[in-house]
């Protein structure tokens, strides 16, 4: 590293330093936003500031000026302009927030204990995270609807209420209303019965944020279909913040009206998958604590036990760490809780083994390579995503045999062509290329 590039560091340093004291910046906005961020040029003039995604930096050109504050001071040089820089090139159109009058809804329907704070963020989810931090930020200005989609019980609901406490912790006079789709279709229903309808769409068309949860069931319903086309596009019109779960893509959601999936796919739809082994194991000690027990109590090994069998969603590991408590409390005296008693906790239960299938060796290679499920299957071209991608099409063209067609469905639909070509490229390069021969065989490892 050369002279200038150390001071350069040791410069940004004192800068993130200050900005973390001002507490001008919470914690979440700080360590996701700001504390990754890098001075790359300086002169008398300006500053150029590096941050690793077009995301991050729509958070902190709202923010600019204040950084450029914070460096003058510290430089103690007036007039020093800085501009923010992603690493890789992308750009995002931002949206204009605009604020109106809205009608009072007495109950939002968020929940107080789900925050940000106690929101357990690892690679499976790091992506949904982000965006919906940084939608709770700034409401309505970078992506709306965001659309958050997964399998259930891997924190979809969790963060559109961290979502909606954000907000009111933030802005007290924001309106902010938490729905699940079945309850829509139900308040739909009865305001039609009751002739007040339209008292409904008003105070939907009011609201400056609106979470709703498990929009696939909305499905087939055509009355209910047309009530939240016509919030969705005021919402929208408006300026306002929608952020939407599912368990599934809109594309993928049978029984929705084109215009609906339109809509939907128009913002940002960011996925949500199983926690990968640490972020297991952090979640089981975040349950721990919210039950006011004392870590200790466990012995790590019983935890890491219940985080390799139990980890297909939250709610399952939730589950076997209050099965492991009781059994712990009525038949074993030991004390920390072992591995023999978690073993013999589920010993009457049958605990499957991997199965071999595209999905899980999916997600063995990106959880090898450091990827989301999401990022592994997606567009994205980068050598380092596209490797991944091919060697995981090898790895299940080879192992289970599956049509070529069939492959490319696992991969977002791609084009049968595509697969033989990303089979044919793993093949040779194999031949030549040793680290891809060792990456390979270690996968194959844990597979069997």
């Amino acid at each position: 590293m050369t002279t200038a590039n150390l001071y350069l560091d040791d410069l940004w340093q004192q800068v993130k330093n200050l900005v973390k004291k001002s507490e001008h910046f919470d914690d979440a906005i700080y360590n996701t936003y700001f504390d990754n961020t890098q001075l790359a040029n300086l002169n008398d003039k300006k500053a150029m500031i590096t941050v690793n995604t077009a995301f991050h930096k729509l958070v902190l050109d709202n923010e600019v000026d204040y950084i450029a504050s914070n460096l003058s001071r510290i430089l103690n040089i007036d007039g020093i302009e800085c501009e923010i820089v992603v690493k890789n090139e992308g750009e995002i159109q931002t949206q204009r927030y605009i604020k109106t009058e809205p009608v009072v809804i007495k109950e939002d329907g968020v929940q107080p204990s789900q925050t940000f704070d106690n929101f357990v963020v690892g690679s499976s989810n790091r992506e949904s995270h982000s965006a919906a931090l940084g939608c709770a930020y700034s409401p309505g200005q970078f992506f709306t609807p965001l659309f958050i989609y997964g399998n259930s019980g891997l924190g979809k609901t969790h963060l559109l209420h961290a979502i909606g406490n954000y907000v009111k912790k933030h802005n007290p006079n924001a309106k902010v209303f938490y729905i699940s789709s079945s309850d829509f279709v139900r308040h739909v229903a009865n305001s039609i019965s009751n002739r007040t309808i339209e008292h409904f769409k008003d105070e939907m068309n009011a609201l400056d944020v609106l979470l709703i949860d498990d929009i696939q069931f909305i499905a087939n319903k055509e009355k209910s279909h047309e009530i939240f086309f016509n919030i969705f596009n005021e919402l929208v019109n408006n300026k306002k913040q929608i952020v939407i779960t599912s368990d599934r893509l809109p594309t993928d959601i049978k029984g929705l009206e084109d215009r609906l999936i339109s809509r939907f796919s128009s913002g940002l739809s960011v996925g949500v998958d199983s926690p990968e082994f640490e972020t297991a194991m952090a979640i089981l000690y975040v349950k721990i604590r919210n039950q006011s027990l004392d870590e200790s109590l466990f012995d790590e090994d019983s935890l890491a036990y219940i985080a390799t069998n139990f980890s297909k969603d939250i709610r399952q590991l939730e589950g076997a760490l209050n099965r492991l408590l009781f059994f712990s409390i009525e038949f074993s005296e030991s004390e920390p809780i072992s591995l023999d008693t978690a073993v013999n906790a589920f010993k009457g239960d049958f605990i499957p083994p991997k199965e071999l299938d595209p999905k899980s060796i999916k997600k063995l290679v990106a959880d090898y390579y450091g990827l989301t499920m999401t990022q592994l299957i997606g567009k994205s071209r980068t050598k380092p995503i596209s490797n991944a991608r091919h060697i995981a099409i090898y790895l299940i063209r080879k192992h289970l045999d599956l049509p070529y067609s069939k492959i490319g469905e696992e991969f977002g639909n791609r084009d049968h062509s595509t697969i033989i070509s990303a089979c044919d490229k793993i093949e040779k390069a194999i031949i030549k290329d040793e680290i891809l021969r060792v990456a390979i065989k270690e996968l194959e490892n844990k597979l069997f």
